[in-house]
């Protein structure tokens, strides 16, 4: 496989981005969970595929496949880039971001990178109508989370990569993101970063116990009150699933709705003290919240800030969600946004990024380890950040749904958690 040298950390940038880490740990690592992720139901509201006509939009392709378009990367040496906000490294002064530059300086394109996605449902409100009516978003990648790039692919929405411009996103990606069932074998997507849901506690509050399973949090009185699940249906039913025995990606409307009634009747016994965005930070921090359902990238950032806080994997399993790069129907330049993919698969760009981020890192364990330890040993060793094959074997995604599903699951969500 073809190495590039500029893409490498040089001495004087791995010392740069390891005085960066308080820094990093400190904000980023929880900039892009703050902002709460969208609801499938919400993406409903602002217009589903059934919705379409009615707002004068041609309906939605339902082939599964995107349309092609003219490519035109050769002549033109640029790329629009659309993430999440503080969801990419940056230098100290925040006036750069070194990972794009690095591909710009190696390549020659030029990337127009943007901060405009603040919400999963708010975004796909701003281009469904042009992807909708077969138009240019203006933007050659988009970084969504899986549901909603699962809707998009069925929609026939985004385009299928080309395999040959991704050679280090084919061989470096970790098993555990390769086969998602809504894209199987990744042939419109890729993950920018990893999601995983675990329980968090704070021994302070526990009085030094340990909370390791979903059962817990339910059932035991000594949290009565002091319980915090997420307001993201996929993960806080997709945990109980697993703690009732049943797999997330392989499950009935009847296992659904066990689900739903075991956490009914949690919250009816005033067990659960709320559901929350990423809002249980300050309070599992103070304590008002004993345990809870958090997201990985959470609990690092509150370990380094607080000696208190733990983290557990249940020996169930957790769940295991992607934010995703794909290129939108209609895009200008496929190729040069291919080959940004495959940049950030590079074991040091992708060390880089995590080591900024501190998200699930997509890229295998032993390829993006060895360059983690040049930066940040802490890091490296954190299978919240880089799963170890014990955490990786413990990774459930939550299927796919039928829209039909998709409404009526949201909807008995919505009852149990006040949304």
């Amino acid at each position: 496989m073809e190495q590039y040298e500029s893409d490498r950390l040089s001495p004087a940038q791995v010392a740069a981005v390891r005085r960066s880490m308080t820094t990093s740990r400190t904000r980023a690592a929880l900039s892009r969970r703050s902002l709460i992720r969208g609801s499938a139901l919400g993406a409903l509201a602002v217009g589903g595929a059934g919705t379409l006509s009615a707002c004068g939009i041609p309906a939605a392709s339902k082939s599964g496949g995107g349309i092609s378009s003219e490519d035109h990367s050769a002549k033109e040496k640029e790329i629009s880039f659309s993430n999440w906000t503080e969801y990419i490294d940056m230098s100290d002064d925040e006036k750069h971001r070194p990972s794009l530059e690095a591909f710009t300086k190696r390549t020659g394109i030029k990337v127009k990178y943007t901060e405009d996605i603040n919400d999963n449902v708010e975004f796909f409100g701003k281009i469904k109508p042009q992807l909708a009516a077969g138009q240019d978003t203006g933007r050659d990648i988009l970084v969504l989370t899986d549901w909603l790039a699962a809707r998009l692919i069925r929609y026939g929405w985004v385009q299928k990569l080309d395999p040959a411009h991704l050679p280090h996103a084919y061989t470096n990606l970790a098993g555990q993101f390769r086969n998602p069932d809504w894209d199987p074998g990744r042939a419109y997507s890729y993950p920018w970063q990893g999601i995983a849901t675990v329980i968090a506690y704070n021994t302070k509050a526990t009085g030094g116990r340990k909370i390791t399973s979903v059962s817990q949090l339910l059932d035991d009185p000594k949290l009565k009150g002091k319980v915090g699940l997420l307001s993201e249906m996929r993960d806080t039913v997709g945990m109980t699933l697993l703690d009732l025995g049943k797999d997330p990606r392989d499950f009935t409307a009847d296992d659904f709705d066990a689900a739903i009634a075991r956490l009914q009747k949690a919250v009816d016994k005033s067990q659960v003290r709320r559901f929350t965005g990423n809002d249980y930070i300050a309070d599992l921090s103070k304590g008002d919240l004993a345990a809870c359902l958090a997201w990985a990238g959470d609990v690092v950032q509150l370990q380094a800030d607080n000696p208190h806080v733990e983290f557990a994997i249940p020996d169930a399993g957790y769940i295991s969600s992607t934010d995703n790069m794909l290129v939108p129907n209609k895009a200008r330049h496929k190729t040069n946004a291919e080959k940004l993919m495959d940049h950030y698969y590079e074991p040091a760009v992708g060390a880089q990024l995590a080591a900024w981020i501190n998200y699930v890192t997509p890229l295998d364990a032993a390829v993006v380890k060895p360059e983690l330890l040049k930066i940040d040993k802490d890091v490296a060793n954190d299978p919240l950040i880089v799963p170890d094959k014990a955490m990786s074997a413990k990774a459930h995604s939550f299927r796919s749904l039928t829209a039909k599903e998709e409404t009526s699951f949201e909807e008995k969500f919505a009852r149990l958690s006040g949304g």
